[in-house]
């Protein structure tokens, strides 16, 4: 079981790092107005995107 989180939270960190890598002003620019948003906003962006997981998981298996 262990190792499935493992891979899980490795091909996180691939997938994360390739918008850096290949799009590094579009990076820093998106992060930028991340920053500038109020807490019930990256809330709910991180809501969203747990969920968004979740959906995929479920659909995945």
């Amino acid at each position: 079981m262990l190792s499935y989180w493992l891979i899980g939270f490795s091909m996180m960190l691939v997938i994360e790092g390739l918008i850096p890598l290949l799009f590094p002003d579009m990076w820093r620019e998106t992060f930028q107005r991340l920053v500038s948003l109020n807490n019930g906003q990256l809330r709910f962006i991180g809501l969203a995107a747990m969920l968004s997981g979740l959906l995929m998981l479920y659909w995945i298996k």
